[in-house]
């Protein structure tokens, strides 16, 4: 067998690989990221209850934008995703414990309101929204899914400076 290429020789990594694969993917905006910076941000969810996003970095009063799409294909009932910005200090076992029986709130708890910043409704597969806000003071803050169960796998940080 011969093997023909254009090109040097040079042999990458595989975390050079792997980090060349992640920068055209983000380029791409199609594909996993684990941090964005800015004020327009699209996040995934999807059935494997995961956000394609971690960790989200934004100025202090800058408005946000944030668009939430449910790329699973599971019925919304038992696989729904939203997307909730909590406030500092927010206890997240005892949201999410609260929320899970909030259906008709899309979960998110009526006597714990005052914990959230800003949030989208549940989501089925296929679905989007877009919410804006203004960025908190900065600090860390929690961002959920606060559908039943999910909380616990898919969350992230908005950091703000």
């Amino acid at each position: 067998m011969l093997l023909l290429s254009c090109g040097g020789n040079e042999k990458k990594s595989p975390q050079t690989l792997a980090a060349e694969k992640s920068n055209s993917e983000t380029s791409n905006n199609t594909a996993s990221t684990s941090s964005v910076v800015g004020n327009k941000i699209n996040i995934e969810a999807n059935d494997q209850m995961m956000y394609n996003i971690k960790t989200i970095e934004s100025k202090s009063g800058e408005k946000i934008e944030i668009t939430l799409t449910n790329k699973g294909t599971m019925p919304k009932e038992s696989m729904g995703h939203n997307w909730c910005l909590l406030a500092q200090g927010a206890n997240l076992e005892a949201f999410a414990t609260a929320a899970a029986t909030e259906k008709g709130n899309d979960y998110i708890p009526k006597n714990l309101e005052k914990n959230v910043i800003a949030h989208t409704k549940i989501l089925g597969p296929g679905e989007s929204e877009t919410i804006t806000f203004d960025a908190p003071s900065p600090g860390i803050y929690k961002f959920i899914c606060s559908f039943p169960g999910h909380y616990m796998m898919m969350q992230g940080d908005l950091i703000v400076k």
